[in-house]
């Protein structure tokens, strides 16, 4: 009797242990996202946009889906979102893919695209991070909440008066156009403030080794200890002449700028220095890693890579095209006139790697996943 009545408790606990397992949701695993597939590798998309439609690319698959229709005079983006200048605003894009740096990891997602809606004003730069999205003109900092954005809700926007900003190290610098430099926090209130300057502030970036701001005697980098540090020009730089609009592959410490009219910057935030090289008008620039080529687009219709150490020219190669995107592994051109987006390797001579035509003049480019 006792070994029956012990083999009828020990059934009952289980069938009890069974039903908790079945009323226990499970652990959510690390890197969860509701809504969003976690991948293996970087989602790129290639957003295009031209005569009147915006589109997305696959590198990946090679396949082209429309995702909207719009007057598009500008394009920037901050890794997931396109925000794409219109006569009536920023239109937002949500591309559906993006990176979570972890530092010692990273995560991979996708979900699907949509067009979230049109963000009142005018945008020269634009940074985010997990939090906010902000928008700077040359006068007014706009403030927008990055969930809110993530929901496919337009939210309503905070402005701070500012030059140019960077979303960083979980707050928002902000250049002042007296020169001052103020750290504020993400719903835009002001803590503190640099002991270093930036004059006339103009451009911006974030990579890994700190966040970047233009100014008129050079580069302040921004440590993630909220510290500036001046990199300043190598001699006297007139204002037409200014790096004024920063492009690098996303994080990485190598930066191009436009000197003007002629030739082009190489910020190396590494070794702290500048080097202005080449000597023809250009159209489109970039830096693609601290051991990989620095790339300019003139308007003869000429592709160069520069060493990024040195600044010598290493490659030319005959590609016409208004803009240059780079990712890890492959840098993008687009070419309005041949309705194409070219393909290079950039580490190996500026081979032409492949060539995806599109049924419209892709006049705007930027590249998410990132």
């Amino acid at each position: 009797m006792i070994r029956r009545a012990f083999q009828a408790g020990l059934a009952a606990a289980l069938l009890a242990g069974c039903g908790a397992d079945r009323t226990t949701p499970p652990e959510k695993p690390h890197g969860y996202v509701a809504g969003a597939e976690e991948t293996s590798e970087a989602q790129w998309r290639l957003v295009l946009a031209g005569d009147g439609r915006v589109s997305l690319l696959d590198p990946a698959t090679e396949k082209l889906t429309d995702v909207t229709a719009a007057n598009i005079t500008g394009a920037r983006t901050d890794g997931r979102f396109a925000y794409l200048t219109t006569p009536a605003g920023i239109r937002t894009l949500d591309t559906g893919v993006w990176t979570v740096d972890h530092g010692d990891h990273v995560h991979y997602y996708k979900t699907s695209a949509r067009d979230v809606g049109t963000v009142p004003g005018t945008s020269t730069g634009v940074t985010g991070d997990p939090a906010i999205t902000t928008m700077a003109n040359g006068k007014t900092v706009r403030i927008l909440d990055r969930k809110a954005l993530e929901s496919g809700k337009v939210p309503a926007a905070r402005d701070v008066p500012g030059t140019a900003a960077v979303a960083y190290a979980e707050h928002l610098i902000i250049a002042a156009a007296d020169g001052t430099v103020r750290v504020h926090d993400r719903q835009g209130a002001e803590r503190s403030r640099l002991t270093a300057r930036c004059p006339q502030a103009r451009g911006q970036a974030v990579t890994r080794r700190g966040a970047v701001l233009g100014c008129a005697d050079g580069a302040l980098l921004i440590t993630d200890r909220l510290t500036g540090i001046k990199i300043a020009y190598p001699s006297r730089v007139r204002a037409a002449e200014r790096a004024t609009d920063f492009h690098h592959r996303p994080g990485t410490p190598v930066l191009a700028a436009k000197a003007g009219g002629r030739g082009l910057w190489i910020l190396n935030l590494a070794a702290r220095s500048w080097k202005r090289v080449g000597s023809a008008p250009l159209t489109a620039v970039s830096g693609t890693g601290e051991d990989t080529p620095v790339l300019a687009l003139d308007t003869n219709g000429k592709l160069r890579s520069y060493d990024p150490a040195t600044g010598s020219e290493r490659d030319q190669t005959t590609l016409p095209g208004s803009s240059i995107q780079v990712d890890t592994a492959r840098a993008y051109v687009n070419d309005p006139e041949g309705r194409r987006v070219i393909e290079i390797d950039y580490r190996d001579g500026l081979r032409v790697s492949r060539t995806f035509t599109v049924p419209f003049a892709p006049v705007h480019m930027v590249e998410t996943g990132w």
